[in-house]
Order: C-alpha cells, then structure tokens, then sequence
C-alpha cells in the first residue's frame, strides 16, 4: 500500500505494508540511492533490527549504524553534534544517504542530521512505532530539543520515503502502542468524524496489533497528514490545524522532564484545548465529550502528573515555538472534523490565560 505526498520535486511515497524491512535495501536503493548509508537508531531499537537492516544493506562496507541513548531527553544538540562527528569521522561524505530506524524521537533528530549533514542529504524514515508511523514520519519536519521547548531547533527537510513495517511494532511496549493512537484521534478531531468513530469500532484489533487493522488506521491518518501537508508545507497557514492537542502537550512534555510520553501529553492537551474552544463559544460542546470517550476506548491515560504547576506550564507554553506575536495561539476544532478560523482568517486562535485557567479546571 502506497500513500503519495505530493511537494513537487520534493513529492515522496509512504509505504506501508508487512514485513517491508525485508526490501529495505531494494527501496532505499530505488528512492534513496547512495554510495553509503548512515542508519541512525536509539539504544531500544538497535538491537532489535539494526543487524539485519545492516546486512540487508550491503554490510558494513555499504552501511554504518550509529546510536544513541533512548528517549526525549537524548534529542537535543548533544546528541545531533555527536552523531555528526562520528559520520564524519567514519569519512562520510555528500554520496551519503541517512536512514531512521526508530521512533518519533529518532525521525526527527535523523532528518535534522540528514539536513545539516554537508548541508543536507537525503534521507529514508524508517518509522518502528505507532505514534512515528501514524504522524512524525510524515512531513519534513525534524528538530531537537533545547532547554527552552521542545523542537525549536530545527529544520523542514522531506523524507525521499517513509518505509512503514508493522510488523515492527510487536515489540512496542503496550504503553507506547496506547500512547500512538492520540495523534490518530487528533487526525479525526481535525479532519474526519467519522474515522474517530472507526478508532472506537476497531478499538480492540488495533490495541492487539492486527495487521490488517492497524494498515488501516496508518493509512488513514498519513491520508489526512498528507493532504494537510501538501497544502502548506512550511506552517504558513493551514498546516497549524496539526498542533491541536499540542501546544499545551509539548508543555506537559517539558514540565514532566519528558516522564510523560508524547502521545500521552498530546491526548491530556486535546482534552483541555477543546474546553478552551467550548469557553470560548469556538468549538460545538459534544466535541470534548466526544475525544474522552474515543481516548477512553483507546486506553490512552490522560492522568496528569503529580505535583504539575498550571504556572510551570503555561510559562513552558509561552516558549514554544508556535507562539505568534508574542502571544501563544491555539488551534481549535469547530466541532469533530472541523478547524475553526479565527476573525482574520488564520488556522489560530489568541486565548487568554484566564481562560486557558478555567479551562485547564474544567478539563480534568
């Protein structure tokens, strides 16, 4: 199964299917052709499929494996400087293709070595988890972290294609799985109802990881990623309908030292923005009603952390990178399916801290 991205000459393919690992040297060499590839990995997925990613790859005389240590807090510039000095070091040169075989942590500080690397080189997502197969493999955008926010260092480079094994997800964690599925639930609160209600119905093969039906909710939300995307590649407008659920949840992520997963981050943000929107008269009140009982179904946990100051994260909010003008802005649903626009037209809406307070109250 193919998902086309089309960006002109940056266009690219997402494949996704069972057991494509097996044929990642025949697409690599077709949509990435290279003299040497560098496959970046973390700690966790490493052992697990990097060996035979290598040896499919032509061996060590075609390939390198480079890998860091697991988690968000590792995706910083620490970690970017490290994996670039050893590429050069291991004589890497502008014939190189940069290949991530990880998670949504690992696409995005790949892409963003893969884009500064010789000031920039292709690269394949090779994604290993829901949440990186479902969203972040998807749409160019790579980045690090600092200790100001989340990604706001970083860059747009496209993927030349996103290679979706879902085998690979048998060995996710179940916590990971669960925690995935909030950016399928954010793709139907923006774009699609009636795929919220096919997450509910399909709730049970898709937490037990049937193939057939977790093709399906991957194609489904990289249809929508996609077609948002293409639209508008850079986040000049419309593509910030993708950030509902994340502007609080990138907070959440920074004031848990990153002890909150992303998906779970994200799933407590929709939660909270949609009373933001309902308070404000923005967003239709069965919309909130309607994310609790799809997240609910999904089993993704939406407890906040203990001892999380409302102070300590709206000031981690007021840092994030989608802050306009000085003001942090929100993208809010009109009701399920639908993006609200605001007076002058923008994808985003200014929201008082009163109101993000009362909301944040409501929410719980």
């Amino acid at each position: 199964m193919s998902v086309p991205v089309p960006l002109g000459d940056r266009s690219y393919q997402i494949l996704i299917g069972e057991n494509l690992l097996q044929c990642v040297a025949e697409l690599a060499a077709q949509h990435a052709p290279a003299h040497r590839y560098a496959i970046i990995t973390d700690s966790i997925v490493g052992p697990l499929y990097g060996p035979a990613v290598v040896e499919r790859l032509g061996g060590e005389s075609r390939c390198s494996l480079f890998d860091f240590t697991a988690g968000e807090k590792h995706k910083n510039r620490g970690t970017w400087q490290e994996l670039t000095d050893a590429m050069l070091a291991a004589g890497f040169g502008r014939d190189t293709a940069v290949l991530a075989l990880g998670g949504g942590v690992v696409g995005d500080l790949a892409g963003f070595v893969a884009a500064t690397f010789l000031r920039g080189v292709p690269y394949v997502q090779v994604p290993t988890s829901l949440l990186a197969m479902i969203d972040s493999s998807v749409g160019g955008k790579t980045g690090v972290d600092t200790a100001h926010g989340k990604n706001l260092v970083g860059a747009f480079h496209q993927p030349a294609v996103v290679i979706t094994d879902v085998t690979t997800l048998n060995t996710l964690p179940r916590r990971h799985v669960c925690a995935g599925l909030a950016e399928a639930v954010k793709h139907g609160a923006i774009a699609d109802a009636q795929y919220l209600q096919q997450l509910v119905s399909q709730a049970k093969s898709i937490l037990d990881l049937d193939p057939s039906a977790v093709i399906q909710i991957v194609q489904r939300s990289v249809e929508i990623k996609a077609h948002v995307v293409a639209q508008d590649e850079r986040e000049s407008g419309k593509r910030a309908v993708l950030n509902f659920g994340h502007t609080i949840g990138h907070g959440l992520e920074a004031s848990s030292r990153y002890d909150l997963l992303h998906g779970e981050a994200v799933a407590i943000g929709m939660l909270a923005e949609a009373a933001i929107g309902t308070g404000l008269g923005i967003t239709d009140e069965a919309v909130p009603i309607a994310l609790r009982e799809t997240i609910s179904q999904l089993q993704i946990p939406v407890a906040r952390p203990s001892g999380l100051q409302l102070d300590e994260l709206l000031q981690h909010m007021e840092q994030d990178k989608k802050k306009r003008d000085g003001s942090v802005r929100f993208a809010l649903p009109a009701r399920l399916g639908e993006m609200a626009r605001d007076a002058r037209g923008d994808w985003t809406h200014l929201v008082p801290r009163s109101v993000i307070r009362s909301a944040w109250d409501l929410s719980t």
